[in-house]
């Protein structure tokens, strides 16, 4: 091969290297604009000398209005002095280094930025020919975790305790009032020092978390309601909120676990309960006090009878004094009859007036309501007014307190015997009840007379509004409030054709439980 031939081929090698490495260089620069992060090339002072097509959408420059500028001129000030103070350990040390700052866009505001640099020497005289750099858009990272560092100073300073437990019922995390509430270290729990979750709460608290709450909670993702937690002096009601973690990257057993204090609540809602029966107590004695001359008859009918079979044994003793006891076997049966009558009424009147609390259990509706007439009933027969029942067949028992149920029966029936006197119209007052729903019934005590006026229909439950003289008002408040702590209510129905007024209780039913039919009498 002569020499023209070997210089032909060398200028074809070296034509199809300059093309491949032209291939390459185009290459590489469709990946620096292909890219979402921005590629950039700097002189020492950081002036751009390039930057990628990703310019235009991270900062709204098109790449060649950047070249020439000084990318420290667009730093925030606040973050420029951070990177001058590190640019000569950078530049003549590590020749790597990555910094979070903010960058000023085209429009003005700023973007954060993460950037990754790299310095490039000549490799004989080590003088620094570029700066390459690779930056991306934090923004959205450096909010979420300014997020987090919030919401952890929000719950690091609440004053409900909160915990964070793992799958294995260990708490890897408490805040400050938790840690004074269990009297763990001031500080995080970190995993030297984590802590069962038996140290937390109470057995019987603990035995719900195991039994009800964290089976709803990887059912349904959170549950709500109320535990005890441990505390330095005794158990602490708390209501809790426990909730899954469900942020990408959480563990999926790890739960949050909020709890309140609400002893001050409970405590309050006891006293108000207190406050009530004392009302309602004294409401029994006031009602009492109009019902005497029921009792004094209930008491005079037995002590009238005793009176009478005593006197006739005592004559026919006189009669005949050898007389043997078997002979005086039915005067002596029946004062036995009359002492026990006596003896229930009086049990019935003292556990009336007694004090105590409202106890919700299954009982049968008509043995309330013949209770309740009992009591009245000297009234009505005084007034002339009719007392009749309508029960429906076949009614569940209902869960009720039985004093409280006669309390509210007993007001219901003195307000409509009130609303009846002197009234010809008005002669009766019927007490209906019906099953209304699988656990519902309703019980209505109706009369004939004026009715209630519109403009005190909505106050009619009110405390202390009456529209009797000599009335306290109270009746109905409290026996609304009675009604309401036994799970069901009481309202003032709508005035129908035959007007009066017609006041409704609704009881809760014993689920699939009836008792015999119970009519008219």
């Amino acid at each position: 091969m002569d020499e023209t031939q070997r210089l032909q081929a060398r200028v074809a090698e070296l034509e199809a290297r300059n093309a491949a490495l032209e291939a390459e260089k185009a290459h590489y620069r469709w990946l620096a604009n292909s890219t979402t992060d921005l590629i950039s090339r700097h002189a020492r002072d950081g002036t751009f000398l390039y930057a990628s097509q990703a310019a235009r959408d991270l900062l709204g420059y098109a790449p060649e209005e950047l070249i020439g500028v000084c990318a420290y001129d667009l730093f925030h000030p606040a973050d420029l002095s951070d990177l001058l103070n590190k640019s000569p350990r950078v530049y003549y040390h590590d020749g790597f280094y990555q910094q979070t700052y903010r960058f000023r866009a085209r429009d003005g505001h700023y973007v954060w930025f993460e950037t990754t640099s790299r310095t490039r020497r000549d490799p004989a005289s080590g003088e620094l020919i570029d700066i390459l750099c690779v930056s991306r858009d934090v923004s959205r990272r450096i909010r979420l975790e300014a997020h987090r560092e919030r919401l952890a100073r929000v719950v690091e300073s609440t004053t409900d305790y909160v915990l964070f437990v793992d799958g294995h019922e260990r708490i890897f995390y408490s805040n400050e009032a938790a840690r004074r509430l269990l009297s763990r270290p001031s500080r995080r729990f970190r995993e030297d020092s984590e802590a069962p979750l038996d140290q937390a709460y109470t057995p019987d608290a603990l035995a719900i978390l195991r039994e009800v709450v964290l089976p709803a909670v990887a059912r349904y993702g959170s549950w709500s309601g109320e535990l005890e937690m441990r505390g330095p002096n005794g158990p602490v009601p708390v209501l809790s909120v426990v909730m899954a973690h469900s942020a990408p990257g959480a563990e999926p057993d790890h739960l949050s676990l909020l709890n309140r204090d609400i002893g001050l609540r409970k405590a309050a809602e006891a006293q108000e309960r207190r406050h009530q029966e004392q009302i309602a107590h004294a409401n029994r004695l006031a009602t009492t006090g109009e019902l005497a001359s029921n009792i004094a008859h209930e008491l005079n009918q037995p002590l009238g009878a005793i009176a009478n079979y005593t006197s006739g044994a005592l004559i026919q003793l006189a009669a005949d004094p050898l007389r043997s006891a078997d002979a005086l076997r039915l005067p002596l049966t029946r004062i036995n009859t009359q002492v026990q009558r006596l003896a229930e009424r009086l049990r019935h009147i003292r556990t009336f007036v007694r004090k105590g609390q409202t106890r919700p259990r299954p009982v049968t509706l008509h043995e309330v309501i013949d209770a309740a007439c009992r009591l009245c009933e000297w009234q009505y027969q005084q007034t002339g007014v009719a007392l009749e029942h309508d029960l429906q067949d076949g009614l569940p028992r209902v869960l009720a307190d039985p004093v409280a149920l006669e309390q509210v029966l007993v007001n219901l029936l003195l307000n409509a015997l009130e609303a009846s006197r002197g009234r010809p119209e008005a002669d009766r007052v019927t007490i209906h009840a019906r099953r209304t729903g699988p656990r519902e019934v309703v019980l209505t005590v109706s009369d004939r007379g004026p009715g209630v006026p519109a403009e005190a229909r909505e106050r009619v439950f009110a405390p202390f509004h009456t529209s009797r003289p000599e009335g306290l008002g109270m009746g109905l408040a409290i026996s609304h409030s009675l009604m309401e702590a036994m799970g069901g209510d009481l309202r003032l129905l709508p005035v129908d054709g035959d007007g009066g007024a017609s006041f409704a209780a609704t009881l809760l039913a014993e689920p699939g439980l009836a008792t015999p039919g119970y009519r008219t009498r």
